[in-house]
């Protein structure tokens, strides 16, 4: 059919139209797409993201997995262990005091005068009668003669009136002499009697004088120094008043005093230790108690401000080694001997208050035990309760040992430490140190 004009009019607009709607769809989709260089580049992003998620897996697979076979399991600790060393101990109680001279002498002149000489070095040991000043003698000398003389007047005085006396007493008989002449004559001779003895007395008093200026040791023992240098005056007196020369001090035998707690003199009396109980001192640099003794003195009262006692013990000194005012360690048997059971002190641990020992039974498995503790002998503790003579202790890898966790044991033995033998004659000792040294040439 032909196409009117209408037709033809209305196929432009529709040809019109669809040009429009293409030209649109064909800007939105310019706008949407992105350029190529921009597309790519997310992409590479998450590439690169994805590979290294998978790296970071596959490194943790490996350090949490590792091989496929089980870890090794840790390994059994081992211990050392023992029977507690079964044997005799005796306890003691121990003191601290100090050395003090059995007897102690302060050298004073008995008359005065002039020092003349000194015959004794300062600190030597001296014998009783040593002589050990020499006072001017001259003037006590002399007084000793005078007192000679008057009593050789007084024997004279008492010959004659005994001679008197004698023939007076012959011519009674006769009736020549009154009886009033014969008591007359018996009192002068009693007084001449008397006069002799004083006279005599005298003599001895000077006597004593002229001894007394030789000054002479009271006692054996070390001497101090000299107070007095020869060509001083000392003064004679009683006491203080006398001028002190010197002090002798007897090293031998030697005493030690010290102070008890009132409990321990109760524990002392109740076991009945007597005056002759034995004790042990050591000095402040020895580590054994080679000084042995007797207690000779406690006192017969305890003091009330400090609620101790005072006592004293009597050592031997021979050598002289010992002085007074030395500090000791006293120890005395209050206990007697006893069985005990002892262990190593380090196997000994702190369970807050409490003291324990690590035991192993027969299947090895390990268990700790309350024990109560005694004083140390030669390295090893004694154990007054809470242990058996069987029983198995640890005596070495406790750090290691915990208890209800089985360990493997290696028998051990216990033995107390070796103590060093000091020299003959010589203490143990541990000598303070140098307060400074030099480089010997």
């Amino acid at each position: 059919m032909f196409d009117t004009p209408f037709d033809t009019h209305e196929d432009r607009y529709r040809a019109q139209q669809n040009e429009a709607e293409t030209f649109a769809e064909n800007e939105l989709l310019a706008q949407a797409e992105p350029p190529p260089a921009l597309e790519r580049r997310p992409g590479r992003r998450r590439w690169l993201a994805l590979a290294a998620i998978v790296v970071a897996v596959a490194l943790s697979w490996f350090l949490l997995t590792g091989d496929d076979a089980p870890a090794a399991a840790p390994p059994v600790p081992v211990v050392t262990v023992a029977t507690p060393l079964q044997g005799e101990v005796t306890e003691w109680d121990e003191f601290i005091g100090r050395f003090e001279a059995s007897r102690s002498v302060e050298v004073r002149p008995r008359v005065s005068g002039q020092v003349t000489a000194v015959h004794f070095t300062d600190g030597q040991f001296v014998r009783a009668g040593a002589l050990l000043f020499t006072i001017d003698p001259r003037p006590y000398r002399a007084s000793l003669a005078e007192a000679q003389a008057r009593a050789a007047s007084a024997s004279s005085a008492l010959a004659l009136s005994r001679s008197n006396l004698a023939r007076a007493q012959r011519l009674v008989e006769e009736d020549a002499v009154a009886a009033t002449e014969i008591d007359r004559m018996e009192a002068e001779v009693r007084a001449n009697e008397a006069a002799l003895a004083a006279a005599q007395a005298s003599v001895s008093s000077r006597r004593l004088d002229v001894e007394f200026t030789a000054v002479r040791a009271p006692i054996s023992g070390r001497i101090s120094d000299r107070r007095i240098d020869p060509g001083n005056l000392v003064a004679a007196g009683s006491g203080e008043a006398a001028t002190l020369l010197t002090t002798i001090n007897a090293i031998d035998p030697m005493y030690f005093t010290f102070e008890g707690s009132e409990g321990l003199f109760l524990k002392a009396r109740r076991e009945g230790l007597g005056g002759s109980a034995p004790v042990e001192i050591r000095l402040a640099d020895e580590s054994d108690y080679r000084w042995q003794g007797t207690l000779d003195f406690t006192d017969n009262a305890l003091d009330p401000r400090s609620g101790t006692i005072r006592a004293r013990a009597v050592i031997a000194n021979p050598e002289g080694f010992l002085a007074p005012g030395l500090f000791g360690n006293m120890r005395m048997a209050t206990g007697g001997t006893t069985a005990a059971l002892l262990v190593p002190d380090t196997a000994v641990t702190t369970d807050q208050t409490r003291k324990l020992l690590l035991l192993v039974d027969d299947e090895g498995v390990v268990s700790a035990r309350e024990v109560e503790l005694g004083p140390v002998v030669h390295g090893l503790r004694v154990i007054r309760s809470g242990l058996e003579p069987g029983d198995r202790v640890v005596i070495q890898g406790v750090q290691t040992a915990i208890p209800g966790q089985k360990v493997r044991t290696e028998t051990g033995q216990i033995a107390a430490a070796d103590e060093t033998a000091a020299a003959p004659g010589e203490p143990e000792r541990s000598s303070a140190p140098a307060a400074s040294a030099t480089i010997a040439d």
